[in-house]
């Protein structure tokens, strides 16, 4: 049993580590060439970028959903993809609207008074990451846990503060990678720099959810080790 769940566990990390990488990686990528062709200095560009910011987040929500329901499905089968999918398209983009609000507020407010706000220290940077990780957290999660809990998997409550927990320790790496990339490299190399970011975030919040499914999974199979050996084809 433990060996299966382990495997559980490797293969629902890898599935984040390279749905974060290429998902949030693609949004990035999709957003930095919308954002060189809007103007940015009037209210008109600044709320149809935060509007693309956010529509943009469905390309990491149809990767993130689609991986992850790769990865669980042999020990959750009667979850269907289109319902996992839809959980994780809807909570990506309400936490997309919480992520890009704060700076399309800043960014309105600057414009209104022609002022520049100046950027807070890193560590406060850091630490605001970490608590917009655990609201996003809750947000991106909650349509997953409907879907958990529809499935009838017991303890599914525990998803939401798991995804918390997993984000506030995932979107300081990201922050913290974009900030270093661009302080002085060269494109390649902040392209790479980013990849890593995006990757090590993908690494831990796959990790620390992935426990807590793990857990899911054995309270799924209680101690029935054949249930474990093949999942959910008995």
């Amino acid at each position: 049993m433990e060996r299966k769940l382990s495997s559980l566990l490797i293969r629902w990390i890898l599935a984040n580590a390279f749905a974060e990488l290429f998902g949030l990686g693609g949004t990035f990528a999709l957003m930095a060439v919308i954002m060189a062709r809007l103007n940015q200095e009037n209210l008109g560009g600044i709320l149809l970028g935060f509007l693309m910011a956010v529509l943009s987040g469905a390309i990491e929500a149809t990767l993130v959903g689609w991986a992850q329901w790769k990865a669980m499905h042999p020990w959750f089968q009667e979850i269907r993809f289109q319902s996992w999918w839809l959980g994780t398209l809807i909570g990506a983009l309400l936490g997309y609207v919480l992520g890009y609000l704060p700076s399309t507020l800043m960014s309105m407010g600057e414009s209104a008074s022609q002022t520049v706000v100046s950027e807070p220290p890193q560590w406060v940077s850091l630490l605001l990451a970490a608590g917009l990780g655990l609201a996003a957290g809750a947000v991106l999660s909650v349509m997953q846990w409907r879907v958990l809990r529809q499935a009838q998997v017991q303890r599914a409550g525990l998803w939401v503060p798991a995804n918390m927990l997993a984000w506030s320790l995932g979107m300081p790496i990201i922050f913290f990678g974009m900030d270093l990339a661009f302080i002085q490299y060269q494109t390649r190399q902040q392209v790479l720099i980013i990849a890593g970011a995006l990757l090590a975030a993908g690494l831990v919040v796959g990790s620390v959810h992935g426990l807590f499914l793990v857990h899911l999974a054995k309270k799924r199979f209680g101690s029935t080790i054949d249930s474990a050996i093949h999942p959910r084809s008995q």
